[in-house]
């Protein structure tokens, strides 16, 4: 009995320790805007959470870091590593396929090409595999973040360097930017089965409704008699515009000098 208690009371200390990184959730606007309106449909309802303060930046310079634990996050699909440092300080880090409880952490121009430690993108190979990249020099990692997602540096050239991208679009970045070796964990994350409703009622996802089964009041597919189609050329969404092939990017955007080759999805759309 004395050795459950003394594991349970390690833990509870552990989990008070963690709750440092985390902090209350509130924003959830549940598809509405500041009148009221749902701009987003199917948003709504859910678990409560807690945010929990992932460490984009890579703050700790050059001191090595041990992996404690691989976590769930709530707020996004890819899972998180509790690392505690030399100094003593503690951050949440996104979790690298491949890295296991006990590995070494580091971040800095001097890291090591291992798994899991950051670095400027001039100290990294040329044909790297990368996450977490940074866009703007100090502002944290903004690119390749999600779960399964990688980006490779192909070339080095003057004060740039190409990446391709996720998405498949091949963009210049600032060499003096940094990111994370190794590619993003959970990879089966697109692979999910939610099974029933309440499990996607559960996540924030409320029912969704097809247009033609609609009212002609509330979506342009709506109306007629018995089963019928659309009756329009194309689909539309519930504004009016254009559903499906319609460019969405604004024009002459001041990051379109650094794209060398647009995305693969933009080939083929009308």
């Amino acid at each position: 009995m004395n050795k459950k208690k003394t594991v349970t009371s390690t833990y509870k200390k552990e989990v008070l320790r963690c709750k440092k990184l985390t902090s209350g959730k509130h924003h959830r606007c549940k598809g509405r805007n500041n009148k009221g309106i749902i701009t987003v449909k199917h948003r709504g309802g859910g678990h409560k959470r807690r945010y929990r303060q992932i460490d984009f930046k890579r703050k700790e310079k050059d001191i090595p870091g041990k992996i404690v634990s691989i976590e769930y996050d709530p707020n996004r699909n890819a899972c998180i590593s509790l690392v505690h440092y030399r100094n003593g300080k503690k951050a949440y880090i996104l979790s690298p396929r491949g890295i296991m409880l006990g590995n070494k952490v580091l971040s800095g121009p001097k890291s090591p090409i291992l798994i899991g430690n950051a670095l400027p993108l001039t100290n990294i190979p040329v044909g790297t595999t990368i996450h977490n990249i940074e866009a703007t020099l100090g502002r944290g990692g903004q690119i390749a973040r999600a779960a399964g997602t990688l980006a490779q540096l192909i070339a080095k050239e003057g004060r740039f360097a190409s990446l391709r991208l996720p998405s498949g679009e091949v963009r210049l970045i600032p060499d003096n930017c940094s990111a994370t070796i190794g590619q993003i964990g959970n990879t089966q994350s697109s692979n999910k089965t939610y099974g029933k409703a309440g499990s996607k009622r559960w996540v924030g996802r409320r029912p969704e409704v097809r247009g033609i089964a609609m009212n002609a009041l509330d979506h342009p597919h709506g109306g007629g008699e018995g089963r019928s189609s659309i009756g329009r050329k194309k689909p539309a969404t519930p504004w009016g515009h254009c559903a499906l092939g319609k460019k969405t990017r604004r024009k002459f955007r001041y990051s379109d000098t650094f794209i060398l080759r647009r995305r693969i999805n933009q080939k083929n759309s009308g």
